[in-house]
């Protein structure tokens, strides 16, 4: 990696701490992925991508503003990346996933809140994340309650947020109600960037974004060849680079990487030994560095062969139509497909469980892992009803509750190694 010290104090991280979290960063991903053997050689791009995380990609984000291009970041997936585009910015996922200033987390949020919301808070308040301090606009959303009265306290620390106000419900109030707020947030976008969002903005925000899913389709559609060609956590690796990279660049490389698993799926070449125990992993979302538990599992010799979550299937699925002609017919169209995605805010969820279903016949799964971050109360309320309803199917559920410290790691190991050999 260059030289970016300057750049990092420019933005205002703290050196030090900035220090020690990419030297954890880069020996977890050097002990994590670059240990295994007979990774696709596609996964080559990604490793480079991971290398520059915090360095050549924050550099384009600051290029990009010095020529006038916003930087808007964001938590979830709710956040229409069609919408940024238009108005010619860049949308970036922002730091979660590791535990970092926790002391100091503590002081403002309760102990028992939801490991993400901390995670998010410790990597602002530990002064770490560069693509928090290069973003012009944070945009938040109340997909639980505790992010909602979290966001109240995030707004004191930083210089711009906006929260998008969404449907519990899906109905047709839940449909206007979402649809209100992705016009206000275009109003915002407007606002932030001095550009006009139009037809032909969204059209081409919308075609942008639909071959970024496509590929990530493409490459999820080949896991559920046996022998699996790509590891789980490769595969997790590339849905996690998906929301830093540009994303043009991003859709060329996966597509690439696509090419070669098609290719290793005809010649019967997997990364596992056929017969591996086939896994799939259900819940909460995994930001990077969060790769725990699935190593625990892929270590425990089985394969994960899809991820049901935001950072997984719930966040590519579905395309947005863009044969509209107009701004608001594209604007309903986009509506439609966020108003689809099967988050556990709503209420009731059914669409969820099909998924799940439908996932594990589709890919051929031996058993399902499903995974809450500890105070999570939508995923965890989820979570027992969807278990009856899976293994009344007969289809094995491992019902799991962690954060990100690595302090349960053993206990996971032993439970995740009791489930592989009992489906095995």
């Amino acid at each position: 990696m260059a030289d970016y010290t300057q750049m990092w104090k420019d933005l205002g991280l703290d050196l030090e701490a900035h220090d020690q979290l990419l030297a954890v960063l880069g020996q977890g991903y050097q002990d994590i992925f670059l240990s295994r053997q007979n990774r696709p050689e596609g996964m080559g791009y990604f490793d480079f991508v991971m290398s520059e995380v915090h360095g050549l990609r924050i550099q384009e984000l600051v290029d990009g503003k010095k020529q006038g291009r916003k930087v808007v970041g964001a938590y979830c997936v709710f956040v229409p990346e069609e919408i940024v585009l238009a108005a010619n910015a860049t949308l970036v996922g922002l730091c979660a996933g590791a535990d970092f200033a926790m002391a100091e987390v503590e002081n403002l949020l309760p102990r028992n809140t939801c490991a993400l919301i901390k995670s998010a808070f410790g990597f602002k308040l530990g002064k770490v994340c560069p693509y928090l301090e290069s973003a012009d606009l944070i945009v938040g959303e109340n997909t639980c309650d505790g992010k909602k009265k979290a966001f109240e306290t995030l707004s004191t620390l930083v210089d711009r947020l906006h929260v998008l106000d969404l449907p519990q419900v899906k109905s047709e109030e839940g449909r206007a109600l979402l649809r209100a707020e992705y016009a206000r947030f275009i109003g915002v976008m407007e606002e932030l960037t001095g550009n006009s969002i139009t037809a032909d903005g969204l059209k081409q925000g919308i075609r942008t974004v639909n071959a970024k899913r496509a590929a990530l389709a493409r490459l999820a559609a080949v896991r559920g060849v046996e022998p699996a060609p790509i590891s789980g956590l490769d595969a997790l690796l590339a849905n996690q680079v998906s929301f830093y990279d540009n994303p043009e660049r991003f859709t060329e490389s996966v597509n690439k990487l696509a090419d070669e698993l098609e290719n290793r799926a005809a010649a019967n070449q997997g990364v596992f030994p056929a017969g591996a125990p086939r896994i799939l992993l259900s819940g909460c979302p995994m930001a990077v560095p969060n790769w725990k538990l699935p190593w625990i599992i892929e270590s425990a010799g089985a394969v994960i062969v899809g991820e049901e979550s935001c950072v997984g299937e719930r966040g590519l699925r579905n395309l947005v139509d863009d044969s509209a002609e107009t701004a608001g017919g594209l604007l309903d169209a986009i509506v439609s497909r966020y108003l689809d995605i099967d988050c556990a805010v709503f209420t009731p969820n059914p669409d969820r469980k099909k998924h799940v279903l439908d996932m594990a016949e589709k890919y051929k799964a031996d058993g399902v892992i499903h995974y809450s971050l500890n105070f999570c109360q939508p995923y965890q309320l989820e979570a027992m009803p969807l278990e009856k309803e899976l293994e009344a199917t007969g289809l094995p559920v491992l019902r799991l509750e962690t954060d990100y410290s690595p302090e349960d790691a053993e206990q996971l190991k032993t439970r995740v190694e009791a489930f592989v050999e009992m489906i095995s």
